[in-house]
């Protein structure tokens, strides 16, 4: 019998979202009064790929339906947070000029060639960067571009929530030798070489931020306007002898690039059209070291997409670092829930396997910025737990760990204390979150039936609750998964 909530509760409310595809014919449209608003709208299309001029851009979806969608942002073991925050307070430690190829810290130039795969590129790509000089990697774009999950091909484009939801269920990176770009095919049963715990997306258009990102963690994933398909056509807003881009119209983003550093007397006339003022970032594409400077480029401050969507790789672990995760959420952080209300309770169910092991970790996302957060475990979950069950279960809370974080993404916060869990077993992973200024609090995965991934709704067990004390399920009653994983240690 579905439960009725409180009228205070506010009625759940649903909150899709929908980002724009590289390369590929636009996704459909939720209709405007539906009961789900796509994640497009909230985030206002950041996270784009590679698409042809004029072909609008489809993330994930946002409607409003029966629950409201809105992710929140988790946390991860490493503190590069902090160092963002502590450059966003001491901006002037930043100087007016930064080339991280100076440094040596950008990742070889690659080439996507005709595929739209500019968002695995630029994913991965960021990624390399955030590890060196230290570590040196070349991962697969082919592995990320062909997983299963996605139902796009590699001609079809794609986005940053499906480079987030590859990378952060551990379905990789895999290395380049194991999977060449390029053949067609991607083989079954690679291992990830390192495990992505931590993804920040940073505030839109906010310079010192993605300044303070680069200088501090590494490239800075983000997005372009751009009529070139290539490294060899040329365009109006692209000055080819100067190698400076510049677009101020009001198409959306169709194409991914790798913020790489910056100058702030870059000179406005550099541009085939000046822009407001001086000042550019550097960038790197994937066209090869035949576009732009040996496959760099300059693009203004002012141009109107660049920093609309920005992505930081702020936590990569080795992959030996948990024995195992529990998950219910392959494609990710495709829409948001909640009651109208910037606090929800969520709790994911799982049944341990394998051997005695410990939960160690917490993942999951954080909508915007300045979540709070408490997160505990549920030891011994019952079959088809009652309102009265989820009461008892709360008062034997373990583990539990509160905080906050500053940026939206997702992150992985360790336990105050590690739980010891039997094969067999089942148990929750609670949270309870306060997104300021949000209305659905709890990012999800959705059949957004938008030809883009491939949900399985069976694989999870959920419950979502307006209050902590009245729940019902998210699968059956409101057709998603919870983004909310588990990572345990084996004893």
């Amino acid at each position: 019998m579905k439960r009725c909530f409180r009228k205070t509760c506010g009625m759940l409310a649903a909150f899709l979202f929908i980002a724009s595809i590289s390369g590929c014919q636009a996704l459909p449209q939720p209709e405007s009064g539906s009961t789900f608003e796509s994640r497009q709208v909230q985030w206002k299309d950041r996270g784009k790929t590679d698409r042809q001029e004029g072909e609008p851009k489809t993330d994930n979806q946002e409607s409003e339906s029966k629950a409201g969608k809105q992710g929140i942002e988790p946390k991860t073991e490493k503190k590069a947070e902090d160092k963002l925050e502590k450059e966003t307070v001491a901006q002037e430690s930043l100087p007016s000029r930064y080339d991280a190829r100076t440094d040596g810290r950008t990742a070889p130039v690659k080439n996507q060639g005709d595929l739209g795969t500019c968002w695995a590129f630029a994913s991965l790509l960021a990624l390399e960067s955030s590890l060196l000089p230290g570590e040196s990697y070349d991962f697969s774009e082919d592995h990320m571009s062909h997983d299963p999950h996605f139902l796009l091909d590699q001609k079809s484009g794609g986005d940053y929530i499906m480079s987030m939801a590859y990378l952060l269920s551990w379905r990789g990176p895999v290395l380049e030798e194991e999977d060449p770009y390029g053949d067609g095919s991607s083989p079954e049963g690679l291992k990830a070489a390192l495990h992505v715990q931590e993804i920040r997306i940073l505030p839109e258009y906010d310079r010192e931020v993605i300044k303070a990102a680069v200088y501090r963690i590494g490239g800075v994933q983000s997005v372009l306007y751009t009529t070139l398909q290539g490294q060899t056509q040329d365009s109006r807003y692209y000055n080819k002898e100067t190698g400076a881009y510049y677009y101020s119209g009001t198409q959306q983003p169709n194409h991914d690039v790798v913020i790489v550093g910056w100058d702030d007397d870059y000179p406005a006339e550099n541009f085939t059209t000046p822009p407001p003022e001086n000042g550019a970032f550097l960038c790197e594409n994937s066209w090869g070291t035949g576009f732009g400077k040996d496959g760099f480029f300059y693009v203004s401050y002012y141009d109107t997409n660049l920093g609309a969507t920005s992505l930081v790789y702020s936590g990569v672990e080795s992959a030996d670092n948990y024995d195992a995760i529990y998950q219910s959420d392959l494609c990710g952080w495709l829409g948001q829930i909640g009651y109208g209300s910037e606090r929800i309770w969520a709790t994911n169910v799982y049944q341990a396997t394998g051997t005695l092991q410990k939960v160690q970790a917490v993942g999951f996302y954080a909508v915007d910025q300045n979540t709070e957060y408490e997160i505990s475990i549920l030891k011994n979950v019952p079959e088809h737990p009652s309102d009265a069950d989820w009461k008892n279960l709360k008062r034997q809370k373990l583990g539990t760990t509160n905080g906050n974080v500053f940026y939206a993404g997702y992150y992985t916060i360790p336990l105050a204390e590690a739980v010891e869990v039997a094969s067999g077993e089942r148990f929750a992973v609670l949270i309870e979150v306060k997104t300021p200024g949000a209305v659905h609090p709890m990012a999800i995965e959705y059949d957004a039936q938008d030809g883009r991934c491939q949900v399985d709704l069976t694989d999870g067990e959920g419950y979502i609750s307006a209050d902590g004390d009245l729940w019902e399920s998210a699968e059956t009653q409101q057709a998603c998964n919870l983004c909310l994983k588990a990572y345990t240690a084996w004893e």
